[in-house]
Protein backbone atom coordinates (compact mmCIF):
# COMPACT_ATOMS: atom_id res chain seq x y z
CA UNK A 1 0.00 0.00 0.00
CA UNK A 2 1.25 3.44 -0.79
CA UNK A 3 1.95 5.77 2.08
CA UNK A 4 -0.13 8.73 0.79
CA UNK A 5 -2.54 10.45 3.14
CA UNK A 6 -5.43 9.59 0.82
CA UNK A 7 -4.69 5.87 1.12
CA UNK A 8 -4.37 6.16 4.87
CA UNK A 9 -7.73 7.91 5.14
CA UNK A 10 -9.36 5.21 3.01
CA UNK A 11 -7.89 2.63 5.40
CA UNK A 12 -9.21 4.53 8.42
CA UNK A 13 -12.66 4.99 6.84
CA UNK A 14 -13.07 1.27 6.13
CA UNK A 15 -11.83 0.40 9.61
CA UNK A 16 -14.21 2.82 11.37
CA UNK A 17 -17.21 1.85 9.21
CA UNK A 18 -16.75 -1.85 9.94
CA UNK A 19 -16.16 -1.14 13.63
CA UNK A 20 -19.54 0.64 13.76
CA UNK A 21 -21.15 -2.47 12.24
CA UNK A 22 -19.41 -4.53 14.94
CA UNK A 23 -20.77 -2.23 17.67
CA UNK A 24 -24.31 -2.39 16.23
CA UNK A 25 -24.16 -6.19 16.20
CA UNK A 26 -22.87 -6.21 19.78
CA UNK A 27 -25.71 -4.10 21.16
CA UNK A 28 -28.38 -5.66 18.91
CA UNK A 29 -27.49 -9.20 19.88
CA UNK A 30 -29.27 -8.82 23.24
CA UNK A 31 -32.46 -9.54 21.26
CA UNK A 32 -31.07 -12.78 19.83
CA UNK A 33 -32.94 -15.72 21.41
CA UNK A 34 -34.03 -13.21 24.00
CA UNK A 35 -33.80 -14.23 27.64
CA UNK A 36 -33.88 -12.71 31.10
CA UNK A 37 -30.54 -10.90 31.39
CA UNK A 38 -30.99 -10.64 35.14
CA UNK A 39 -30.27 -14.38 35.26
CA UNK A 40 -26.57 -15.33 35.29
CA UNK A 41 -27.09 -18.38 33.08
CA UNK A 42 -28.78 -16.23 30.42
CA UNK A 43 -26.25 -13.40 30.54
CA UNK A 44 -23.03 -15.40 30.96
CA UNK A 45 -23.91 -18.60 29.06
CA UNK A 46 -26.47 -17.34 26.49
CA UNK A 47 -29.09 -19.45 28.25
CA UNK A 48 -27.12 -22.63 27.37
CA UNK A 49 -28.95 -22.57 24.02
CA UNK A 50 -26.24 -22.28 21.38
CA UNK A 51 -26.33 -24.78 18.53
CA UNK A 52 -23.34 -26.48 16.93
CA UNK A 53 -22.41 -23.82 14.37
CA UNK A 54 -22.81 -20.84 16.69
CA UNK A 55 -20.85 -22.70 19.36
CA UNK A 56 -18.15 -23.33 16.75
CA UNK A 57 -17.91 -19.60 15.99
CA UNK A 58 -17.97 -18.71 19.69
CA UNK A 59 -15.36 -21.23 20.83
CA UNK A 60 -13.27 -20.39 17.76
CA UNK A 61 -13.36 -16.72 18.74
CA UNK A 62 -12.72 -17.80 22.31
CA UNK A 63 -9.59 -19.81 21.50
CA UNK A 64 -8.19 -18.22 18.32
CA UNK A 65 -7.29 -14.78 19.50
CA UNK A 66 -4.53 -12.18 19.28
CA UNK A 67 -2.30 -15.05 20.40
CA UNK A 68 -2.97 -16.56 16.96
CA UNK A 69 -2.91 -13.39 14.87
CA UNK A 70 -0.07 -11.48 16.48
CA UNK A 71 2.03 -13.36 19.03
CA UNK A 72 2.84 -16.55 17.11
CA UNK A 73 3.97 -14.81 13.86
CA UNK A 74 5.88 -12.27 15.99
CA UNK A 75 7.81 -14.93 17.91
CA UNK A 76 8.52 -17.00 14.79
CA UNK A 77 9.88 -13.87 13.14
CA UNK A 78 11.95 -12.93 16.18
CA UNK A 79 12.96 -16.23 17.87
CA UNK A 80 12.44 -19.00 15.31
CA UNK A 81 11.14 -22.49 14.84
CA UNK A 82 10.16 -23.45 18.38
CA UNK A 83 7.07 -21.26 18.17
CA UNK A 84 5.61 -23.47 15.46
CA UNK A 85 4.56 -25.53 18.51
CA UNK A 86 1.21 -23.77 18.19
CA UNK A 87 0.38 -25.76 15.05
CA UNK A 88 0.48 -29.34 16.47
CA UNK A 89 -0.87 -28.36 19.85
CA UNK A 90 -4.27 -27.32 18.47
CA UNK A 91 -4.81 -30.79 17.01
CA UNK A 92 -4.00 -32.37 20.35
CA UNK A 93 -6.15 -30.03 22.41
CA UNK A 94 -9.35 -30.84 20.53
CA UNK A 95 -8.74 -34.54 21.13
CA UNK A 96 -8.52 -33.74 24.84
CA UNK A 97 -11.70 -31.65 24.58
CA UNK A 98 -13.58 -34.50 22.88
CA UNK A 99 -12.80 -36.74 25.86
CA UNK A 100 -13.28 -34.32 28.76
CA UNK A 101 -15.75 -31.60 27.79
CA UNK A 102 -18.92 -33.68 27.13
CA UNK A 103 -18.59 -35.18 30.61
CA UNK A 104 -18.08 -31.76 32.19
CA UNK A 105 -21.05 -30.39 30.20
CA UNK A 106 -23.34 -33.16 31.51
CA UNK A 107 -22.25 -32.47 35.08
CA UNK A 108 -22.83 -28.72 34.60
CA UNK A 109 -26.24 -29.22 33.01
CA UNK A 110 -27.41 -31.60 35.73
CA UNK A 111 -26.30 -29.42 38.64
CA UNK A 112 -26.54 -25.95 37.06
CA UNK A 113 -22.81 -25.25 37.25
CA UNK A 114 -21.73 -21.95 35.69
CA UNK A 115 -17.98 -22.52 36.16
CA UNK A 116 -15.73 -25.59 36.38
CA UNK A 117 -14.91 -24.50 39.93
CA UNK A 118 -18.58 -25.08 40.84
CA UNK A 119 -17.86 -28.73 40.04
CA UNK A 120 -14.66 -28.69 42.13
CA UNK A 121 -16.47 -27.19 45.13
CA UNK A 122 -19.22 -29.80 44.87
CA UNK A 123 -16.92 -32.76 44.15
CA UNK A 124 -14.42 -32.05 46.93
CA UNK A 125 -16.92 -30.44 49.32
CA UNK A 126 -14.35 -27.69 49.87
CA UNK A 127 -15.07 -23.98 49.66
CA UNK A 128 -11.44 -23.15 50.42
CA UNK A 129 -10.14 -25.21 47.48
CA UNK A 130 -12.77 -23.63 45.24
CA UNK A 131 -11.70 -20.11 46.25
CA UNK A 132 -8.02 -20.94 45.60
CA UNK A 133 -8.76 -22.30 42.15
CA UNK A 134 -11.13 -19.44 41.33
CA UNK A 135 -8.37 -16.91 42.00
CA UNK A 136 -6.00 -19.10 39.97
CA UNK A 137 -8.35 -18.91 36.97
CA UNK A 138 -8.79 -15.15 37.38
CA UNK A 139 -5.00 -14.63 37.56
CA UNK A 140 -4.35 -16.84 34.53
CA UNK A 141 -6.87 -14.91 32.42
CA UNK A 142 -5.34 -11.47 33.09
CA UNK A 143 -2.22 -11.99 30.93
CA UNK A 144 -4.41 -13.63 28.27
CA UNK A 145 -6.64 -10.53 28.10
CA UNK A 146 -3.51 -8.37 28.03
CA UNK A 147 -2.34 -10.33 25.00
CA UNK A 148 -5.60 -9.47 23.20
CA UNK A 149 -5.00 -5.80 23.90
CA UNK A 150 -1.44 -6.05 22.57
CA UNK A 151 -2.85 -7.43 19.33
CA UNK A 152 -5.28 -4.54 19.06
CA UNK A 153 -2.51 -2.10 19.93
CA UNK A 154 -0.27 -3.46 17.16
CA UNK A 155 -2.91 -2.67 14.53
CA UNK A 156 -3.50 0.82 15.89
CA UNK A 157 0.25 1.49 16.09
CA UNK A 158 0.77 0.82 12.38
CA UNK A 159 -2.45 2.52 11.27
CA UNK A 160 -2.08 5.66 13.40
CA UNK A 161 1.70 5.73 12.96
CA UNK A 162 1.21 6.19 9.22
CA UNK A 163 -1.46 8.84 9.74
CA UNK A 164 0.50 11.03 12.13
CA UNK A 165 4.12 11.20 13.17
CA UNK A 166 3.34 13.01 16.44
CA UNK A 167 1.47 11.76 19.49
CA UNK A 168 0.77 8.38 17.85
CA UNK A 169 1.22 6.62 21.20
CA UNK A 170 -1.30 8.86 22.97
CA UNK A 171 -3.82 8.51 20.14
CA UNK A 172 -3.42 4.71 20.26
CA UNK A 173 -4.06 4.62 24.01
CA UNK A 174 -7.14 6.86 23.66
CA UNK A 175 -8.48 4.61 20.86
CA UNK A 176 -7.99 1.52 23.05
CA UNK A 177 -9.81 3.15 25.96
CA UNK A 178 -12.76 4.12 23.71
CA UNK A 179 -12.91 0.60 22.25
CA UNK A 180 -12.97 -0.92 25.73
CA UNK A 181 -15.68 1.45 26.93
CA UNK A 182 -17.82 0.35 23.97
CA UNK A 183 -16.96 -3.32 24.61
CA UNK A 184 -17.79 -3.03 28.30
CA UNK A 185 -21.13 -1.39 27.47
CA UNK A 186 -22.37 -4.00 25.01
CA UNK A 187 -21.03 -6.90 27.10
CA UNK A 188 -22.92 -5.47 30.09
CA UNK A 189 -26.17 -5.37 28.12
CA UNK A 190 -25.79 -8.39 25.80
CA UNK A 191 -23.53 -10.77 27.72
CA UNK A 192 -22.32 -13.86 25.88
CA UNK A 193 -24.87 -13.29 23.12
CA UNK A 194 -22.92 -10.17 22.12
CA UNK A 195 -19.68 -12.11 21.98
CA UNK A 196 -21.30 -14.90 19.94
CA UNK A 197 -22.81 -12.73 17.22
CA UNK A 198 -19.75 -10.50 16.88
CA UNK A 199 -17.59 -13.66 16.76
CA UNK A 200 -19.27 -14.59 13.48
CA UNK A 201 -18.28 -11.24 11.95
CA UNK A 202 -14.74 -11.52 13.33
CA UNK A 203 -14.21 -15.05 12.01
CA UNK A 204 -15.54 -14.27 8.53
CA UNK A 205 -13.16 -11.30 8.20
CA UNK A 206 -10.17 -13.22 9.58
CA UNK A 207 -10.66 -16.28 7.38
CA UNK A 208 -11.13 -14.13 4.27
CA UNK A 209 -8.04 -12.05 5.10
CA UNK A 210 -5.80 -15.05 5.80
CA UNK A 211 -6.76 -16.79 2.56
CA UNK A 212 -6.10 -13.67 0.48
CA UNK A 213 -2.78 -12.92 2.20
CA UNK A 214 -1.39 -16.46 2.07
CA UNK A 215 -2.22 -16.74 -1.64
CA UNK A 216 -1.15 -13.29 -2.87
CA UNK A 217 1.94 -12.45 -0.81
CA UNK A 218 3.96 -15.47 -2.05
CA UNK A 219 2.96 -14.51 -5.60
CA UNK A 220 4.16 -10.93 -5.04
CA UNK A 221 7.55 -11.99 -3.60
CA UNK A 222 8.31 -14.87 -5.97
CA UNK A 223 7.21 -17.84 -3.88
CA UNK A 224 7.65 -19.35 -0.43
CA UNK A 225 11.21 -20.38 -1.32
CA UNK A 226 12.29 -16.73 -1.42
CA UNK A 227 10.82 -16.11 2.05
CA UNK A 228 12.35 -19.25 3.59
CA UNK A 229 15.77 -18.43 2.10
CA UNK A 230 15.64 -15.00 3.74
CA UNK A 231 14.35 -16.58 6.97
CA UNK A 232 17.18 -19.16 7.07
CA UNK A 233 19.78 -16.44 6.59
CA UNK A 234 18.98 -14.88 9.97
CA UNK A 235 20.17 -17.79 12.18
CA UNK A 236 17.54 -17.35 14.87
CA UNK A 237 18.08 -18.71 18.38
CA UNK A 238 15.80 -21.77 18.16
CA UNK A 239 16.43 -22.52 14.47
CA UNK A 240 14.63 -21.51 11.31
CA UNK A 241 13.58 -24.18 8.80
CA UNK A 242 14.85 -26.81 11.28
CA UNK A 243 14.44 -26.76 15.06
CA UNK A 244 17.73 -26.43 16.94
CA UNK A 245 18.49 -29.73 18.72
CA UNK A 246 18.67 -28.16 22.17
CA UNK A 247 15.01 -27.18 21.90
CA UNK A 248 13.43 -30.47 20.79
CA UNK A 249 12.28 -31.40 24.31
CA UNK A 250 11.20 -27.82 24.90
CA UNK A 251 9.06 -27.99 21.75
CA UNK A 252 7.47 -31.30 22.79
CA UNK A 253 6.79 -30.28 26.38
CA UNK A 254 5.44 -26.87 25.38
CA UNK A 255 3.12 -28.49 22.81
CA UNK A 256 1.71 -31.09 25.21
CA UNK A 257 1.28 -28.70 28.13
CA UNK A 258 -0.38 -26.06 25.96
CA UNK A 259 -2.81 -28.71 24.70
CA UNK A 260 -3.68 -29.69 28.28
CA UNK A 261 -3.97 -26.07 29.43
CA UNK A 262 -6.35 -24.70 26.80
CA UNK A 263 -9.57 -26.27 28.09
CA UNK A 264 -8.65 -25.51 31.68
CA UNK A 265 -8.99 -21.79 30.97
CA UNK A 266 -12.32 -20.43 32.30
CA UNK A 267 -13.16 -18.75 28.97
CA UNK A 268 -12.91 -22.07 27.09
CA UNK A 269 -15.16 -23.80 29.61
CA UNK A 270 -17.57 -20.87 29.38
CA UNK A 271 -17.97 -21.56 25.67
CA UNK A 272 -18.51 -25.28 26.33
CA UNK A 273 -21.27 -24.65 28.89
CA UNK A 274 -23.15 -22.38 26.47
CA UNK A 275 -23.97 -25.21 24.02
CA UNK A 276 -27.40 -26.83 24.10
CA UNK A 277 -26.39 -30.51 24.03
CA UNK A 278 -23.41 -32.85 24.06
CA UNK A 279 -24.19 -33.70 20.43
CA UNK A 280 -23.81 -30.05 19.40
CA UNK A 281 -20.74 -29.72 21.60
CA UNK A 282 -19.05 -32.67 19.88
CA UNK A 283 -20.00 -31.32 16.46
CA UNK A 284 -18.56 -27.88 17.15
CA UNK A 285 -15.39 -29.43 18.62
CA UNK A 286 -14.99 -31.66 15.57
CA UNK A 287 -15.08 -28.56 13.34
CA UNK A 288 -12.57 -26.56 15.40
CA UNK A 289 -9.45 -28.03 13.70
CA UNK A 290 -10.42 -25.87 10.70
CA UNK A 291 -9.15 -22.98 12.80
CA UNK A 292 -5.92 -24.93 13.18
CA UNK A 293 -5.43 -24.68 9.42
CA UNK A 294 -5.80 -20.92 9.73
CA UNK A 295 -3.27 -20.90 12.57
CA UNK A 296 -0.73 -22.81 10.47
CA UNK A 297 -1.12 -20.26 7.68
CA UNK A 298 -0.86 -17.33 10.09
CA UNK A 299 2.34 -18.75 11.56
CA UNK A 300 3.89 -18.50 8.10
CA UNK A 301 3.41 -14.72 8.16
CA UNK A 302 6.41 -14.63 10.49
CA UNK A 303 8.45 -16.13 7.63
CA UNK A 304 6.92 -14.23 4.69
CA UNK A 305 7.79 -10.85 6.17
CA UNK A 306 11.52 -11.53 5.68
CA UNK A 307 10.99 -11.18 1.93
CA UNK A 308 9.17 -7.81 2.17
CA UNK A 309 11.70 -5.01 2.91
CA UNK A 310 9.11 -2.26 3.39
CA UNK A 311 7.33 -4.38 6.01
CA UNK A 312 10.64 -5.05 7.77
CA UNK A 313 11.22 -1.29 7.90
CA UNK A 314 7.91 -0.82 9.72
CA UNK A 315 8.76 -3.62 12.15
CA UNK A 316 12.09 -1.95 12.87
CA UNK A 317 10.22 1.30 13.54
CA UNK A 318 7.22 0.02 15.51
CA UNK A 319 8.48 -3.25 17.06
CA UNK A 320 8.19 -6.98 16.42
CA UNK A 321 4.62 -7.06 17.74
CA UNK A 322 3.60 -5.35 14.47
CA UNK A 323 4.84 -8.16 12.17
CA UNK A 324 1.40 -9.08 10.83
CA UNK A 325 -0.08 -5.57 10.42
CA UNK A 326 3.20 -4.36 8.85
CA UNK A 327 3.11 -7.18 6.30
CA UNK A 328 -0.52 -6.43 5.41
CA UNK A 329 0.08 -2.68 5.19
CA UNK A 330 3.07 -3.13 2.88
CA UNK A 331 1.46 -5.49 0.37
CA UNK A 332 -2.23 -4.60 -0.03
CA UNK A 333 -4.51 -1.73 -1.10
CA UNK A 334 -5.91 0.59 1.54
CA UNK A 335 -9.47 -0.79 1.57
CA UNK A 336 -8.22 -4.34 2.18
CA UNK A 337 -5.80 -3.18 4.87
CA UNK A 338 -8.69 -1.51 6.71
CA UNK A 339 -10.75 -4.71 6.36
CA UNK A 340 -7.97 -6.99 7.66
CA UNK A 341 -6.93 -4.58 10.43
CA UNK A 342 -10.51 -4.50 11.71
CA UNK A 343 -10.54 -8.31 11.77
CA UNK A 344 -7.41 -8.40 13.93
CA UNK A 345 -8.71 -5.59 16.15
CA UNK A 346 -12.04 -7.24 16.93
CA UNK A 347 -10.15 -10.54 17.09
CA UNK A 348 -8.79 -9.09 20.32
CA UNK A 349 -12.02 -7.47 21.53
CA UNK A 350 -14.29 -10.52 21.23
CA UNK A 351 -12.15 -12.96 23.26
CA UNK A 352 -11.37 -10.21 25.79
CA UNK A 353 -15.10 -9.92 26.34
CA UNK A 354 -15.53 -13.68 26.87
CA UNK A 355 -12.50 -13.86 29.18
CA UNK A 356 -13.78 -11.00 31.34
CA UNK A 357 -17.19 -12.71 31.58
CA UNK A 358 -15.54 -15.94 32.72
CA UNK A 359 -13.44 -14.08 35.32
CA UNK A 360 -16.56 -12.34 36.59
CA UNK A 361 -18.36 -15.68 36.91
CA UNK A 362 -15.50 -17.08 39.00
CA UNK A 363 -15.39 -14.08 41.31
CA UNK A 364 -19.16 -14.02 41.80
CA UNK A 365 -19.92 -17.75 42.01
CA UNK A 366 -16.79 -19.08 43.69
CA UNK A 367 -15.61 -16.21 45.89
CA UNK A 368 -18.44 -13.80 46.71
CA UNK A 369 -21.09 -16.51 46.90
CA UNK A 370 -18.87 -18.57 49.20
CA UNK A 371 -18.82 -15.62 51.60
CA UNK A 372 -22.52 -14.84 51.04
CA UNK A 373 -24.25 -18.14 50.19
CA UNK A 374 -27.72 -16.57 50.24
CA UNK A 375 -26.93 -14.26 47.33
CA UNK A 376 -30.10 -14.00 45.22
CA UNK A 377 -29.91 -14.71 41.44
CA UNK A 378 -30.48 -11.11 40.33
CA UNK A 379 -27.71 -9.78 42.58
CA UNK A 380 -25.45 -12.58 41.35
CA UNK A 381 -25.98 -11.56 37.71
CA UNK A 382 -25.60 -7.85 38.49
CA UNK A 383 -22.31 -8.44 40.30
CA UNK A 384 -20.95 -10.50 37.41
CA UNK A 385 -21.79 -7.73 34.94
CA UNK A 386 -19.91 -5.13 36.95
CA UNK A 387 -17.00 -7.47 37.65
CA UNK A 388 -16.66 -8.10 33.89
CA UNK A 389 -16.30 -4.34 33.36
CA UNK A 390 -13.74 -4.15 36.15
CA UNK A 391 -11.58 -6.96 34.73
CA UNK A 392 -11.49 -5.40 31.26
CA UNK A 393 -10.06 -2.18 32.60
CA UNK A 394 -7.65 -3.91 34.98
CA UNK A 395 -6.19 -5.67 31.93
CA UNK A 396 -6.06 -2.37 30.03
CA UNK A 397 -4.13 -0.70 32.85
CA UNK A 398 -1.88 -3.76 32.99
CA UNK A 399 -0.76 -3.37 29.38
CA UNK A 400 -0.10 0.35 29.76
CA UNK A 401 2.46 -0.62 32.40
CA UNK A 402 4.07 -3.65 30.68
CA UNK A 403 6.12 -3.66 27.46
CA UNK A 404 4.55 -5.35 24.40
CA UNK A 405 7.86 -7.23 24.04
CA UNK A 406 6.46 -9.79 26.44
CA UNK A 407 3.21 -10.57 24.57
CA UNK A 408 3.36 -14.35 24.11
CA UNK A 409 5.44 -14.75 27.25
CA UNK A 410 2.45 -13.35 29.19
CA UNK A 411 0.23 -16.09 27.79
CA UNK A 412 2.81 -18.76 28.67
CA UNK A 413 2.91 -17.46 32.26
CA UNK A 414 -0.87 -17.87 32.32
CA UNK A 415 -0.41 -21.41 31.01
CA UNK A 416 1.92 -22.32 33.88
CA UNK A 417 -0.63 -20.94 36.36
CA UNK A 418 -3.73 -22.60 34.88
CA UNK A 419 -2.02 -26.00 34.54
CA UNK A 420 -2.00 -26.24 38.33
CA UNK A 421 -5.81 -26.63 38.27
CA UNK A 422 -5.56 -29.83 36.17
CA UNK A 423 -5.70 -32.39 39.03
CA UNK A 424 -8.82 -30.83 40.55
CA UNK A 425 -10.69 -30.33 37.25
CA UNK A 426 -9.63 -33.01 34.76
CA UNK A 427 -8.81 -35.79 37.22
CA UNK A 428 -11.49 -34.71 39.67
CA UNK A 429 -14.15 -35.23 36.99
CA UNK A 430 -13.35 -38.94 36.75
CA UNK A 431 -12.52 -40.12 40.26
CA UNK A 432 -13.61 -39.74 43.87
CA UNK A 433 -10.22 -40.92 45.14
CA UNK A 434 -8.53 -37.51 45.33
CA UNK A 435 -8.23 -35.88 48.73
CA UNK A 436 -8.90 -32.15 48.94
CA UNK A 437 -5.92 -31.49 51.19
CA UNK A 438 -3.54 -33.37 48.88
CA UNK A 439 -4.93 -31.50 45.87
CA UNK A 440 -4.55 -28.17 47.67
CA UNK A 441 -0.97 -28.88 48.75
CA UNK A 442 -0.14 -30.09 45.22
CA UNK A 443 -1.59 -26.87 43.80
CA UNK A 444 0.52 -24.76 46.17
CA UNK A 445 3.70 -26.72 45.42
CA UNK A 446 3.16 -26.45 41.66
CA UNK A 447 2.50 -22.72 41.86
CA UNK A 448 5.55 -22.04 44.05
CA UNK A 449 7.85 -24.16 41.88
CA UNK A 450 6.53 -22.65 38.64
CA UNK A 451 7.00 -19.08 39.88
CA UNK A 452 10.45 -19.88 41.30
CA UNK A 453 11.62 -21.44 38.01
CA UNK A 454 10.33 -18.43 36.07
CA UNK A 455 12.27 -16.06 38.30
CA UNK A 456 15.31 -18.33 38.23
CA UNK A 457 15.32 -18.71 34.45
CA UNK A 458 14.72 -15.02 33.73
CA UNK A 459 16.58 -13.13 36.40
CA UNK A 460 18.97 -15.37 38.35
CA UNK A 461 20.79 -17.80 36.08
CA UNK A 462 19.77 -16.62 32.61
CA UNK A 463 20.45 -19.92 30.83
CA UNK A 464 20.08 -18.65 27.29
CA UNK A 465 20.55 -14.88 26.96
CA UNK A 466 19.95 -15.09 23.19
CA UNK A 467 16.26 -15.73 23.95
CA UNK A 468 16.08 -12.53 26.01
CA UNK A 469 12.78 -12.73 27.92
CA UNK A 470 11.67 -16.10 26.61
CA UNK A 471 12.89 -18.31 29.42
CA UNK A 472 9.98 -20.70 29.52
CA UNK A 473 12.27 -23.67 28.84
CA UNK A 474 14.32 -24.65 31.84
CA UNK A 475 17.84 -26.08 31.47
CA UNK A 476 17.87 -29.68 32.75
CA UNK A 477 19.68 -32.92 31.83
CA UNK A 478 16.91 -33.21 29.20
CA UNK A 479 17.87 -29.86 27.59
CA UNK A 480 15.12 -27.23 27.75
CA UNK A 481 11.69 -28.09 29.16
CA UNK A 482 8.60 -25.93 29.50
CA UNK A 483 8.40 -24.85 33.14
CA UNK A 484 4.69 -25.68 33.21
CA UNK A 485 5.54 -29.37 32.79
CA UNK A 486 7.99 -29.42 35.70
CA UNK A 487 5.55 -27.60 38.00
CA UNK A 488 2.62 -29.83 36.99
CA UNK A 489 4.60 -33.04 37.59
CA UNK A 490 5.32 -31.98 41.18
CA UNK A 491 1.66 -30.99 41.62
CA UNK A 492 0.45 -34.38 40.34
CA UNK A 493 2.96 -36.32 42.45
CA UNK A 494 1.80 -34.65 45.65
CA UNK A 495 -1.91 -34.82 44.76
CA UNK A 496 -1.82 -38.53 43.86
CA UNK A 497 0.56 -39.80 46.53
CA UNK A 498 -1.07 -37.59 49.16
CA UNK A 499 -4.52 -38.94 48.21
CA UNK A 500 -3.26 -42.51 48.54
CA UNK A 501 -2.03 -41.75 52.06
CA UNK A 502 -5.04 -39.69 53.17
CA UNK A 503 -8.70 -40.62 52.97
CA UNK A 504 -10.44 -39.48 49.75
CA UNK A 505 -12.66 -36.43 50.19
CA UNK A 506 -16.36 -37.34 50.46
CA UNK A 507 -18.40 -35.28 48.03
CA UNK A 508 -21.35 -33.18 49.15
CA UNK A 509 -23.71 -35.50 47.29
CA UNK A 510 -22.25 -38.57 49.05
CA UNK A 511 -22.57 -36.90 52.44
CA UNK A 512 -26.21 -36.05 51.69
CA UNK A 513 -26.96 -39.65 50.70
CA UNK A 514 -25.42 -40.97 53.92
CA UNK A 515 -27.48 -38.55 55.94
Amino acid sequence: MGGSNMNNYVLLSVFVALFLVFVALGFGSSRFRKGDMSDLGEWALAGRRLGGYLAWFLVGADLYTAYTFIAIPELIYEKGAIYFYAVPYVGMTFGIAMITMPRLWRMAKGKNYVTAIDMVQDKFNSKSLAVLLAFTGIAAELPYIALQIYGMQSVLTVMIGHLTSTDAGIVTEIALIIAFIVLAAFTFTSGLRGATITAVMKDVIIFASVIVIIVLVPMYIGGFGVAFSAFDAHKLATGTSNLAGLFVNGFISLTIMSALALYLYPHAINGVFSTNSTKRLRMSTALLPLYGVGLALLALFGVLIYAVPSALADVAKYGAVTVVPSLIYAEFPAWFVGFAFLGIFIGGLVPASIMAISQANLLTRNVVKVAKPNLDPKTEARLSKWFSVMFKFIALLFIFAISSTYSLELQLVGGIIILQTLPAIFIGMYTKRLNKYAVGIGWAAGMILGIYLLIDANFIIGHLPSLETTFFKFSTPFSFLYIGLIALLLNLLIAIVGSLILQPTPSKALQTNKA
